[in-house]
């Protein structure tokens, strides 16, 4: 099969790409670029005139373009789509039913989302890890010289939020009593895992005055609703940036962290933070080297597992995260992966398990025997031509 990828600043073109290949299928990658600010009939033709130069069996991204949707519907081609990111507002696109499309989405809240709305062109699949490339990943010399010569007690890759000016700090001009709610909305769900209430408990009259301060309007050709952008965009956002610097100035309190992150100038008391760090070339060493790798979820991902969860697994790390519901599907707490409900959850089970290394060492070589038996790309790649 001839397997037409569009690249662009995606993680996991390079996976892809392998697992498509040990397949025996031909991939020619075509670099892609779509703003996404409106409709872009050019960049449509340009594409149309690739698709029919190459002539392939398929088209496949990550992410879903509806640019891509439309050239392949117009050629009568399968569009093959897997969705990483959270929230992605082009799933609402109008070109999401689109009969050629075949759109794979992590989240199986989302999904059933989209299921129990009549739309057939969504299905779930879970992220995966490249245990192959992982694993091959032996040669520390390279890294010696780094910050981080000695193994990391506890550690934490990305994004904690502080890196550019988000939505909820532009609403400067929401009422007091509009402020008042949101606070103890945000304050409420932070306290609960596994459920995420914030869509369906923003009223009217609270948007109506969000929208003042900051008129997000859902676009002319998608079917998004505003409680949807307010709640995903600024409310979840603003949840996970708040939720990320407690919990990690909590554990710094009491164990040696180290972070590796976008903003470089974030002080957080006994906190070693070495910047940003390449997610592809760099990342998995510090999954390798530290005795606790910390995952605490976007909360825009509903039931998710994040795509850091598996590349930690995938290393060969000890994983603690935040409660999801997905990894109960596919993996047994404990035994694979920990996870904690509380902040003084997290605390305690990070204390229990730098203290007791063979419980540690056996859980996280559970959890790479398992990503390698049933979730790596190579596995996803034929889970999508199954379903093609």
């Amino acid at each position: 099969m001839k397997i037409l990828m569009l690249t662009w600043k995606s993680f996991g073109n390079e996976d892809m790409t392998d697992a498509f290949q040990t397949l025996e299928h031909q991939v020619i990658e075509l670099p892609f670029s779509d703003k996404g600010e409106k409709p872009d009939n050019e960049l449509e033709e340009d594409l149309i005139s690739s698709i029919k130069q190459t002539g392939p069996d398929l088209l496949f991204s990550f992410n879903y373009f509806p640019v891509a949707s439309l050239a392949c519907r117009k050629l009568d081609i399968p569009y093959v789509s897997w969705v990483y990111d959270s929230p992605y507002v082009r799933l609402y696109h109008y070109t999401i039913n689109y009969p050629t499309n075949h759109v794979f989405v992590f989240d199986k809240q989302q999904f059933l989302e989209f299921h129990n709305g009549g739309i057939s062109t969504v299905h779930y699949l879970p992220m995966a890890a490249n245990t192959k490339r992982l694993s091959a990943m032996k040669d520390f010399d390279t890294f010696r010289k780094t910050p981080w010569l000695n193994q990391h007690s506890v550690a934490f890759v990305g994004s904690l939020y502080t890196e550019k000016h988000q939505f909820y700090q532009r609403m400067e001009k929401i009422s007091s009593y509009t402020r008042g709610y949101l606070e103890g909305l945000m304050a409420a769900q932070k306290l609960v895992y596994g459920y995420n209430f914030i869509q369906e408990s923003l009223p009217r009259d609270i948007i109506a005055d969000m929208q003042k301060a900051l008129p997000l309007t859902p676009a002319a050709d998608s079917v998004e609703s505003v409680e949807y952008l307010f709640a995903q965009y600024v409310i979840n956002r603003q949840i996970t940036a708040t939720e990320r610097l407690e919990l990690l100035t909590a554990v710094s309190e009491r164990f040696s962290l180290d972070l590796y992150t976008p903003d470089k100038n974030l002080q957080i008391k006994n906190c070693i933070n070495h910047g940003a760090v390449d997610y592809y070339d760099f990342a998995p060493y510090v999954f390798k080297q530290a005795k606790i790798n910390l995952n605490i979820t976007l909360r825009s991902i509903q039931t998710g597992i994040p795509l850091r969860a598996f590349d930690i697994m995938g290393a060969g790390g000890f994983l603690l995260t935040n409660y999801q519901a997905d990894f109960l599907d596919f993996f047994t707490p404990d035994e694979d992966f920990v996870f904690f409900e509380s902040k003084s959850d997290l605390l305690d089970k990070i204390a229990y398990y730098l203290k007791h290394k063979e419980e540690r060492v056996a859980i996280a070589k559970n959890g790479l025997r398992k990503i390698s038996a049933d979730h790596t790309y190579v596995h996803r790649a034929q889970e999508i031509l199954s379903d093609l």
